[in-house]
């Protein structure tokens, strides 16, 4: 009878360590870009994240984003740091002082290819993980303007946006697919508050803002002026995304601005999630699995994260994806 109950005993004692054994080797599991499980642990990944100002979007959105990593992966952790934003943030990755960075994609395409306001000598260790939401370009007038279409600007007072800005490039290329040039209106270069102080004034006609809707400084001067907000014309549209490929076509719905009276079609280039190609191609691939399976906790955190999609996250990206990137949006259908 002891010996029974000594085998019994042992018995129960193998079959909890087997049990045991089997519960720890599946907490170790994990997926690799290929599908495929591999069993190791998955020790932390700290990752500098270079964003923006802190009274921008990109600061607040950038830890937002760290938060669902680290919720969604358990091991990707990434440390958010206040920057100037676009400029900056590329040469941060390109020095190799950040892993992680929020960039507007038109900056981005500048910065990669050494062309339009970009100065310096161009950054090629750059690589795009995915769009996150459109900075919309957006042209402003007053309701009582006699200004319908982008030509009707020529001879106009038109704020551009500050010298040197991703708002004056953007006007000067939609200018342009227009057969215009700034020598075709009256240019005046400020920023959107004294645009909008500008044209409650009634000193400009119209001014450029690229910038996420609803603009602030678009909601405060309607308080004071009745507006319209200028289409682009769809051929124009296409021809600007075949020479500018980081655009995007986009629609302001009057939901974005309760003045409006109907939609208006535009373009928008894109707050793009970069890193180094240097960063190791698994967690690149769970960084953006990581933000599209975490969007309702995106959402929660910040309102910009209800533009998170995965075929929104391809759109108006000419900088090379990541390979990590590249084989997830694959996989899930969205890239050829």
């Amino acid at each position: 009878m002891k010996i029974k109950k000594l085998l019994a005993l042992l018995l129960a004692v193998f079959m909890l360590a087997a049990i045991s054994a089997c519960s720890s080797n599946n907490s170790q599991n994990s997926s690799s870009p290929d599908g495929e499980d591999e069993t190791l642990p998955r020790e932390d990944v700290r990752l500098t994240f270079a964003t923006g100002g802190t009274g921008g979007t990109y600061y607040p959105y950038g830890g937002a984003i760290a938060m669902v990593l680290d919720d969604e992966t358990g091991y990707i952790k990434a440390n958010v740091i206040a920057t100037g934003a676009s400029a900056e943030n590329v040469q941060l990755i390109g020095a190799g002082e950040a892993h992680l960075a929020l960039v507007q994609n038109d900056t981005l395409d500048y910065a990669y290819n050494a062309t339009n306001t970009w100065t310096a000598e161009a950054v090629t260790n750059l690589a795009t993980l995915m769009t996150l939401y459109p900075e919309v370009c957006q042209i402003i007038v007053t309701a009582d303007s006699d200004i319908y279409s982008v030509s009707d600007l020529a001879g106009k007072r038109v704020s551009t946006g500050d010298i040197g800005s991703g708002v004056e490039a953007n006007a000067i290329q939609i200018l342009e697919a227009y057969g215009m040039t700034v020598d075709d209106i009256r240019q005046e270069s400020l920023s959107f508050a004294a645009s909008a102080d500008a044209m409650k004034d009634r000193v400009i006609d119209a001014f450029f803002v690229t910038a996420g809707t609803p603009n602030t400084a678009v909601l405060d001067l309607q308080t004071s002026r009745e507006l319209r907000i200028i289409s682009i014309d769809n051929d124009i549209m296409d021809e600007l995304i075949a020479k500018y490929p980081f655009y995007a076509k986009y629609t302001i719905t009057t939901e974005e601005y309760s003045f409006l009276h109907d939609d208006v079609d535009t373009v928008a280039v894109q707050a793009t999630l970069i890193c180094s190609p240097d960063l190791d191609e698994a967690v690149a691939y769970d960084i953006v699995k990581a933000i599209l399976d975490g969007k309702d906790d995106l959402i929660e955190a910040h309102a910009k994260g209800i533009f998170i999609d995965a075929e929104y996250a391809v759109q108006g990206v000419s900088v090379p994806f990541h390979p990590g990137a590249q084989k997830y949006f694959e996989e899930i259908g969205v890239l050829g």
